[in-house]
Parts: structure tokens; sequence; C-alpha cells
């Protein structure tokens, strides 16, 4: 694979791992949040044990490596094992070795929970959504919807969502009840927040375009300025029967502004089809490796 491409790979994934860990300690960690994932499961230990939280995610994380090598023989990526010590690392700096301001007293007097909520789900939605978007994981209980999917056949979206929703309701026992009904509003918003983000990141348009006299200078466009694949389909026009060609391309958000505004100019008479993928893979886009 291309160094730059590897580089970029992991620049990526550290702002995101970054984003995710400002979002837990600044927002959900001192105010007893504990939203899913491996860093809830630490911070309702932490309560119990006063060992900080990192700490307690480098213990979980390592034990859950460990037992999914054993009984399932995992082979994890690098950079699966590097987001997920990584964020394991930077939440025990920015909480213990280089504390940074939280939302929480004494930095304010008064918390309000929702907001609290709203500003430390959107951090780590936008960085684990960069995370993923890199076809990496932070590990956690990722790992335990993997095993319970090959022990019990059950999908790992919902083997997921069920762990976590565990944690969000065992952390009762730490921070009571108040906090565990907004730490499960957090999960529920955490995972359509991803989703939500994942979806723009991603989002591509299929575009057809039928240009009587134009189509070559549209083609021109998209091979040369847009530097994107295009494909000359040969068609017949139901009511003339005369033979027509269809230009077919598919390009990023920012590429259709541009096509339109090129049509505008060029052949505002042209009839254009943009319909939304959910995926593609290939040059130019995801690499095909990176399916999921």
């Amino acid at each position: 694979m291309d160094t730059k491409i590897i580089i970029r790979e992991y620049a990526i994934t550290t702002v995101g791992l970054v984003l995710t860990a400002l979002g837990l300690v600044m927002f959900l960690v001192p105010n007893g949040i504990a939203a899913g994932g491996v860093s809830g499961l630490s911070m309702i230990l932490s309560s119990f044990t006063k060992i900080p939280v990192g700490i307690w995610m480098y213990i979980l994380n390592g034990l859950l490596f460990l037992i999914a090598f054993l009984t399932v023989g995992f082979d994890f990526s690098t950079k699966t094992i590097y987001s997920t010590f990584v964020l394991n690392f930077l939440v025990d700096f920015f909480d213990r070795i280089v504390p940074i301001w939280k939302y929480a007293p004494p930095y304010v007097k008064e918390v309000d929970l929702m907001l609290a909520v709203f500003f430390g789900v959107t951090l780590t939605a936008l960085g684990m959504a960069l995370t993923f978007s890199q076809n990496s994981s932070t590990g956690g209980t990722d790992i335990i919807a993997r095993i319970m999917n090959r022990y019990l056949g059950t999908a790992i979206g919902m083997n997921l969502l069920i762990t976590d929703f565990t944690i969000g309701v065992f952390s009762i026992t730490a921070f009571g009840l108040e906090r565990a009904m907004y730490a499960i509003l957090a999960i529920i918003i955490n995972g359509l927040m991803i989703d939500f983000m994942l979806h723009g990141i991603e989002q591509s348009s299929e575009v057809l375009i039928f240009s009587e006299e134009k189509l070559n200078e549209i083609k021109d466009f998209v091979l040369n300025k847009l530097e994107r694949g295009a494909t000359i389909i040969p068609a017949i026009g139901a009511y003339t029967g005369r033979e027509r060609k269809i230009l077919l391309t598919v390009v990023r958000r920012r590429e259709l502004a541009e096509i339109i505004h090129f049509l505008k100019e060029i052949d505002p008479k042209a009839f254009v089809v943009v319909r939304e993928v959910r995926q593609v893979l290939g040059e130019g886009f995801k690499r095909i490796e990176k399916a999921l």
C-alpha cells in the first residue's frame, strides 16, 4: 500500500481518537455518564475502586484482546490495536497526567446533564465516525459483540447494542438512576450520530446525464477536471426511436455541485438523474478490502 495513504489513514484515525478522548474526559467521565463501551464499564469500576478510568481501560481491553485470541483466535489488525491503546492513553493523559478543563465542578458551578450528554456524545460520535471511516475500531465491546456472534450466531450490531445497554443499566449501581438514564440516552444518540456522520463522510451520488450536443464536453469535464471515471452507455429514445448516449459517473457530494454548475453553463437543457448510493468501492473511493 502507498505510504502516503497509510500515513493519511493513521493521521485521520488519530484525530478521531483525540476527539473521542476529549468527549469522554471533558463531559461524560466527570459527570458519571457511562455511555457504554469499555470506557463506560471503566467508569463504573473506577467509582468502586478509585483506580483511574484510563488504567481500567488498559486492563479491560488487554483482557478482552487476550480472551478473544484464546477463545476464537481473532486476528486483529495493527490499526485496531493502535486505536484501542492510543485511545486508552489519551483518556488517561487528559484525565490524570495533564488534566484538562472539564464540564464539572470546580470548573463550572452548575452542571446541566443534558448539555454534558449533547457535547460529550457529539465529540465522541464524530471521533468514532472518523476512526471507523478508516476501517479501524477501538476494540472494547466490539470484541464482546464478535465473540457473541461466533458462539451464539447473533448479529454483531445487536450484540453491541445489548452490551452497551447492559453497561448503561449497570451504571445505576455506581451513579444512580438519573445518570443511568442519561447514559442510556447517550448510547442511543451516539449510535444514531455515528451512522449519520459516517453516511455524510462517505456519501456519493450516481449521476446519469442526457445531453443532445454537449456530451463530449461533459465527459471531458468529468474525466479531466473532476478526475472521475465515466461510462458512456448507448441507448435508444423510447419516443423518438433515435440512438443516443448517456454518461454515467459516480461522484462525491462536492463534485456533484460542480457538475450541476458546469451543466448550467454549458447545457441548461441537459436531463440529469441523480441517485444517492450507499457505498462505492474501487479506485477513487473506498478500497474494496475495506468493505463492510
